[in-house]
């Protein structure tokens, strides 16, 4: 806390300059901080909207770690299919930052899901699990797939806990992850968001968030304070950058119009059944989106450049240029991060 007053103050500091470059100080604690007036007023901005990614929970108990390690090993494993030939990381592929950069991902059967896989990077800090929130968090995420038809296809809880339990490395971990207590698909599954939970992938914008101006080119900057303007923090905020609320999906325009989607999704709706829902999708994070191509619940567009003009074509009714739209990637590209070595490590 205070390390963020003395940054305040030097922001405030630097509203009191010239319009063009702040003035020089002698005192060498506020110096590197010294920055534009426009410089000063988007980092304000952006500290009121979005928020530093947390780091991984501390707690180092035998108990905790060992639950973590059981969901890694959990998210890797492709008996929890009813094949044995796809695990959790299949749809959600580590490697290339949480997704498959498919359209929709087969399952079991290479039957293909209806809604493209979201990133499971981070995907801890978002409001609820799954394009349509049916899932309030990454524990009750891990329960679908592995029991869906058309993903992983097992037949029952009962028969993926029986699978397990065969394996003497997963019996002799659970013990300590789950202390006197018996194997249950919910243990198992909860385990997976243990692991997911450490998926956290901080970066170059976070550093800016935490007052290091220089992180940022130019472009950067102009493409942040684009981002701003014209209000795209209206959807996308909070520490996920995203998956903090439901939005339509064409506020000013069919969505299928601009995306060539090949089905119209009702979204929300054909869980509630109401039409104030149709066409409503949880926000997705823009963290990392530079990388998590093709976009949109269907996947239907791969082009970044597009999906900026779509988005501001039929949520904010407004039309782009290419070089606002350019600049406005740029400042995503930001929101890049560095998957954790560590869950990489088999």
């Amino acid at each position: 806390m205070k390390n963020i007053i003395i940054i305040i103050s030097t922001v405030v500091f630097c509203l009191s300059c010239s319009n063009t470059e702040t003035k020089k100080s002698s005192k060498s604690d506020i110096k590197k901080y010294i920055v534009t007036k426009e410089e000063a007023k988007i980092w304000i901005k952006s500290n009121q909207v979005f928020k530093i990614l947390p780091t991984v929970t501390n707690d180092s108990s035998a108990q905790h770690l060992a639950r973590v390690k059981l969901g890694k090993m959990l998210y890797f494993e492709k008996g929890l299919s009813k094949n044995g030939n796809i695990s959790c990381n299949s749809c959600h592929n580590l490697k290339t930052f949480g997704v498959d950069n498919e359209p929709t991902s087969p399952g079991t059967d290479g039957i293909r899901g209806g809604r493209n896989s979201p990133t499971s990077l981070n995907a801890f800090l978002h409001i609820a699990q799954f394009w349509d929130g049916r899932a309030k968090d990454v524990e009750a995420q891990a329960q679908g797939p592995i029991l869906n038809p058309v993903e992983m296809g097992c037949p029952s809880k009962s028969w993926v806990v029986d699978k397990i339990a065969k394996n003497i490395n997963y019996i002799s971990l659970f013990k300590i992850a789950f202390p006197n207590q018996e194997m249950n698909y919910e243990n198992l599954t909860s385990s997976i968001g243990y692991f997911e939970r450490t998926l956290l992938t901080p970066s170059r914008f976070d550093k800016f968030l935490a007052n290091d101006f220089e992180i940022l080119t130019p472009k950067e900057k102009k493409g942040l304070k684009l981002f701003l303007d014209n209000q795209c923090q209206s959807c996308h905020m909070g520490v996920a950058i995203g998956g903090s609320l439901y939005e339509k999906f064409g506020k000013y325009d069919q969505y299928w119009k601009y995306t060539n989607a090949k089905k119209v999704d009702n979204g929300v709706f054909d869980l509630t059944n109401n039409e104030a829902d149709r066409y409503k999708f949880k926000v997705p994070s823009l963290r990392n989106i530079t990388k998590t191509a093709p976009y949109f619940h269907d996947g239907s567009v791969s082009d970044l450049n597009q999906v900026v003009k779509i988005m501001a074509k039929i949520q904010l009714n407004k039309e782009l240029s290419n070089e606002d739209t350019e600049a406005i990637v740029a400042f995503l590209e930001t929101l890049t991060g560095e998957v954790p070595k560590t869950a990489l490590e088999l």
